[in-house]
């Protein structure tokens, strides 16, 4: 057993040691694939810079464990250097008494920094902004602002924009971007670099999506976050990068019929995963037990038309798809803010003709079908086959048209009662419209083959 534990000792220093000439991010992805307990052991054989360097990483697993596994004092040390929303991260996933400890080992600027960031709610702006930021008074020169620059660039998170403050006030005047006060002259004022359009800036309480929009559509490398006029930090590009990659993720397993996981596949626990699925699938499960309330309504037409059982799936399935497309159609033109709550009529009618296209398309191919099969004699669907085949036909219309107008207006109404539009998610749309599509069918069938075969 001893002599087990020291060749382990001896395998993660030798890890250790090829680790030291790698860069943050690549450390990061090997630290991942090790139980937490080897990861702190390793941490222990990096220097101080290193593990700085690798809690600043969005991609590390449990940092707050890890942070909680260092000596008191080092983890205190880490915290210390690294970013202020990073930091606050960490924080996020520290348990008492671990958490109040080290927050009191903290500088006083670092304890004001992580406290700033942890005021506000996750998924605002404020939530992911660091406040390591350049600001220089608006009195000072181009040459004075350069050399500020040079100081304090290791201290900061960016020091592509440099944000110019009212002297007496420090409300937030101008951003000038680094290339502008470089080709500037040295000895004009510093504002003579600035543009001439105000500077964009988003509230702390922005949702960190409308900051995303933002910066895309401005090309920013950070836009500054103000609260009364003056900057309390800044959101960065590659920050912002790291937010909607979890957004987009948590939309992508919302559209499956699931709540969002904040953990990687492999690492969430058995518990929290059956938590996650089962409200969502029991809640389909239940919707589902209204197909079959309506195949036994329609329970004495089945009987008396067999045939029309064989084209069930055909038609629940067209209506689901087409349900679900316009679906993740809408939910994305809301999601990039492509169209507004008030849109939705506009939707509408766009749907209405795209469904009858649609639907006529699909009922033309299923038509085709049945007569090639009658025809060829791959199966016999009775004397009445070409009632059966515009049966199915105008069904499909009928349905499609119903699956395209109900995706694509589920999640205007989500949306405009709080929900988030994500929530319409496809298999909940195609438990709908399964529903509504067998009523669809047998009426339509009732008034095309009464007197025949029903």
């Amino acid at each position: 057993m001893i002599q087990d534990l020291l060749a382990r000792r001896g395998e993660l220093s030798d890890f250790a040691r090829r680790l030291m000439g790698e860069r943050a991010p690549d450390i990061v992805e090997h630290l991942n694939e090790k139980p937490i307990e080897d990861t702190i052991r390793l941490l222990g054989g990096l220097s101080d810079e290193q593990v700085v360097g690798i809690f600043d990483e969005s991609g590390l697993e449990h940092p707050g464990a890890l942070m909680a596994g260092l000596p008191t004092a080092r983890a205190a040390h880490i915290l210390i250097a690294m970013s202020s929303d990073r930091a606050a991260e960490v924080f996020r996933q520290l348990d008492e008494p671990v958490r109040a400890h080290l927050f009191k080992l903290l500088d006083a600027d670092t304890k004001a920094s992580v406290s700033r960031v942890l005021r506000y709610p996750m998924h605002s702006a404020g939530s992911i902004m660091t406040t390591e930021f350049v600001s220089v008074p608006a009195n000072w020169s181009v040459a004075q602002t350069l050399d500020h620059v040079r100081k304090v660039e290791r201290s900061r998170e960016t020091i592509y924009a440099i944000y110019v403050l009212d002297p007496a006030s420090h409300d937030l005047l101008q951003a000038i971007s680094l290339r502008r006060l470089i080709a500037a002259e040295l000895d004009a004022p510093v504002l003579s670099a600035a543009p001439q359009t105000a500077p964009l800036s988003v509230s702390p309480l922005t949702d960190r999506e409308d900051a995303a929009r933002m910066i895309s559509k401005y090309d920013m490398l950070a836009v500054p976050v103000v609260e009364d006029r003056k900057i309390i930090g800044i959101v960065t590009v590659d920050d912002m990068i790291d937010a909607i990659l979890e957004e987009s993720t948590e939309d992508v397993q919302k559209f499956g019929g699931m709540a969002a996981i904040d953990e990687p596949y492999m690492q969430i626990g058995f518990t929290s995963m059956i938590r996650k699925r089962a409200g969502w699938l029991a809640v389909l499960f239940l919707s589902e037990m209204l197909t079959a309330s309506a195949m036994q309504h329609f329970a004495d037409e089945l009987q008396r038309a067999i045939v029309l059982t064989l084209f069930i799936p055909l038609i629940m399935s067209s209506g689901g798809n087409s349900g679900s497309q316009a679906t993740s159609l809408v939910i994305r033109a809301l999601a990039l803010q492509d169209m507004r709550l008030r849109d939705w009529w506009r939707v509408a009618l766009r749907e209405i003709p795209t469904g009858l296209t649609l639907g006529a398309i699909l009922g033309v191919i299923g038509v085709v079908r049945i007569s090639i099969w009658q025809e060829a004699g791959i199966y016999d669907y009775g004397p009445h086959w070409m009632l059966v085949a515009a049966t199915v036909g105008s069904a499909l219309v009928g349905i499609v048209v119903f699956g395209s107008l109900a995706g694509s207006m589920l999640p205007f109404a989500l949306k405009r009662l709080g929900f988030d539009p994500a929530s319409a998610s496809a298999p909940f749309v195609a438990t709908l419209v399964d529903v509504t599509g067998l009523v669809i069918y047998f009426s339509v069938a009732l008034t095309i083959l009464r007197g025949t075969l029903l």
